[in-house]
């Protein structure tokens, strides 16, 4: 007989997993958006951020119902805990997509080119969008190892974020025309390892919901 708490909870993996497909959506039309200067991608982009704002609104109000109704303890107690750091890490992750298309915006508006074509920063966001596909179902399967093996990417992302950032230090000194440019995707590079770190955290309530043990894998 199925309890009418599971039933809830899976209404909470659902929110969280559609959370997390728009996630994905959302970094990858906020780089392609930064790579084709479209502008009006970067726009529809910041638009939808309002959209994972809501679902982390009605899955908080969820949560805390279901809470103070069914008065869960052990591992339900903690899967419900860690649904709404999740969630909150999603929303953070959002806003984060969300301010490389506003770079996006911004660039065009001011009538800025990228000096070549983007390569790093894109393959950043590859990794990114990984990361948080993998956080959603390893959370949704109860998955350990897949959660300790999608935070150990973290460290590729960090080792990338410091390349590009040299290198576009380097050009600011040495091509000065190019360092409002180089500035701004300097902090997409950061927009992106902050997601990363997001994703890790995901990682870490997994780890927490099925061994009910904190372990630190950043």
């Amino acid at each position: 007989m199925i309890r009418p708490f599971d039933t809830s909870l899976k209404e909470v993996k659902e929110s969280l997993l559609t959370m997390g497909e728009k996630l994905e959506v959302a970094i990858n039309k906020a780089v392609k958006s930064l790579a084709n200067l479209d502008a009006s991608l970067g726009r529809e982009v910041m638009r939808h951020d309002a959209e994972v704002d809501k679902i982390e609104e009605e899955l908080d109000m969820k949560v805390a119902t279901l809470i103070a109704t069914q008065q869960p303890v052990a591992k339900d107690l903690r899967k419900l805990i860690s649904a709404l750091k999740i969630a909150s890490d999603m929303e953070r992750m959002a806003d984060l997509a969300g301010n490389i298309a506003e770079t996006t915006v911004n660039l065009v508006e001011n009538d800025q080119k990228l000096f070549k074509k983007l390569e790093k920063i894109p393959e950043m966001a590859l990794i990114t969008q990984k990361m948080v596909h993998d956080g959603i179902n390893s959370y949704i399967d109860g998955n350990v190892e897949l959660a300790k093996e999608m935070a150990r990417r973290d460290d590729e992302v960090d080792q990338m974020y410091e390349e590009i950032v040299k290198e576009l230090l380097e050009r600011m000194i040495h091509e000065q025309q190019f360092t409002e440019v180089s500035l701004r995707l300097c902090f997409v590079a950061r927009y992106l390892e902050r997601i990363a770190d997001h994703a890790t955290n995901i990682a870490e309530e997994i780890v927490y919901i099925e061994t009910g043990k904190r372990v630190d894998l950043n």
